[in-house]
């Protein structure tokens, strides 16, 4: 594994639009508890992510096991914040992560999640585009990168093919841990720039 393309402080950026402020995308930290807690009690959100996260011990817990799995190497969780221009403070707008990552595939798995105040303005396309340009060039033994969604989460569709990451195949549920059936979107390294 490449210690560069893990480190701790590995920040990524998303330029501003006419209508939403800049990305910040970097590693989870102990003191986004309260506001993943805020974001984890939206229902939309529950319905769509394995996120169980109950209260600000439970978000404490979960963002140790980020921690550690990035120390690893194994699964690079950012936090995506939107970052006013008018020097305002930081929101945290959801989540982008790389997951599945060893040396030895040519292939790994992006995710990410929108927090509901940030829906609509772009948020999860600018943050895959980000991620996506940074694990094909930290991670130069990535040839392909998958995206998985249930395959009637019409809005994670939309967000796959905003971010280049064009429709596949369909997969059959495999109940009990993914009880719907899913579609399959695949970047390819030499689908860059």
């Amino acid at each position: 594994m490449d210690e560069a393309a893990v480190r701790p402080d590995t920040r990524l950026g998303a330029d501003a639009t006419a209508s939403a402020p800049a990305l910040l995308l970097r590693p989870w930290r102990d003191d986004d508890a309260p506001a993943l807690l805020a974001a984890c009690r939206d229902p939309a959100l529950r319905r769509w992510t394995s996120h169980r996260v109950a209260d600000e011990a439970d978000a404490h817990r979960w963002l140790r096991r980020e921690a550690q799995a990035w120390q690893r190497g194994e699964r690079l969780a950012f936090a995506v914040l939107e970052t006013p221009s008018d020097g305002g403070e930081d929101v945290l707008a959801g989540q982008a992560v790389l997951k599945g990552l060893t040396p030895r595939s040519e292939s790994a798995e992006v995710g990410y999640w929108t927090a509901a105040h940030a829906r609509g303005r772009g948020v999860a396309p600018r943050a895959l585009r980000a991620l996506t340009d940074w694990a094909f060039t930290a991670h130069p033994w990535l040839t392909r990168l998958e995206l998985l969604h249930q395959a009637d989460n019409t809005a994670s569709c939309r967000v796959a093919h905003k971010s280049g990451y064009p429709y596949e195949r369909s997969l059959p549920a495999v109940p009990p841990d993914f009880p719907s059936d899913g579609h399959l979107h695949v970047r390819r390294a030499t689908a860059r720039g």
